[in-house]
């Protein structure tokens, strides 16, 4: 008889369901999207620049720094998540608010970098090397304002405490999508320089 209760008791358990937080999969779904349209993109500057009439220009160099900028800001972001688990508010609200300096900085060393670009004489409009570089760049920098966004609720939640080691679901959403609009730019960037 007891084998039969252990055997009703384990039928009746209900089987574990795999799930993910919903916003955390918007997220996924939305990153699989950009990689999705960068990698279109790449494919047609490929394309484009077998035909010929290809313009060549200096890549600013303005853009190597900005990458060195945006790496710093991947490494302050991920200070800003261990500060959150260890509930070190301090640091995470400190760090949180580097990152968002750094993506500024980001932004304007990319606008630098279309000065430079137009002091070259290449516009958006004309060669399409310098309309793929306008298109690469200018997507990536609307993209990052939409991270610095999601850095500023970030940055709020931290202030109003609704951040910490046992609510990091938040944080978790904004690092993951920034870290990832690092790694593409570094791609964009090692793309433009050695296919350019």
């Amino acid at each position: 008889m007891s084998d039969l209760a252990n055997n009703i008791a384990i039928i009746e358990e209900p089987e574990e369901t795999l799930s993910m937080n919903p916003r955390k999969f918007i997220l996924w779904l939305f990153i699989v999207s950009i990689i999705m349209l960068f990698a279109a993109m790449t494919s047609a500057y490929l394309v484009r620049r077998a035909e010929g009439n290809w313009m060549e220009y200096t890549i600013p160099s303005v853009f190597s720094y900005s990458s060195i900028v945006l790496v710093i800001s991947s490494l302050t972001m991920h200070w800003a998540y261990l500060a959150a688990k260890k509930d070190n508010f301090g640091s995470l609200k400190t760090a949180i608010t580097i990152t968002f300096a750094l993506g500024v900085a980001f932004l304007y060393m990319q606008f630098q970098g279309w000065v430079e670009l137009v002091n070259q004489n290449v516009f958006f409009v004309g060669n399409p090397a310098g309309s793929f570089m306008y298109i690469f760049t200018g997507l990536h920098a609307f993209h990052l304002i939409s991270g610095l966004i999601v850095l500023i609720f970030s940055l709020v939640a931290a202030f109003r405490l609704r951040i910490h080691a046992k609510s990091l679901n938040q944080l978790e959403i904004a690092a993951t999508y920034w870290h990832f609009l690092d790694v593409l730019w570094l791609y964009l960037f090692f793309f433009l320089v050695y296919f350019h």
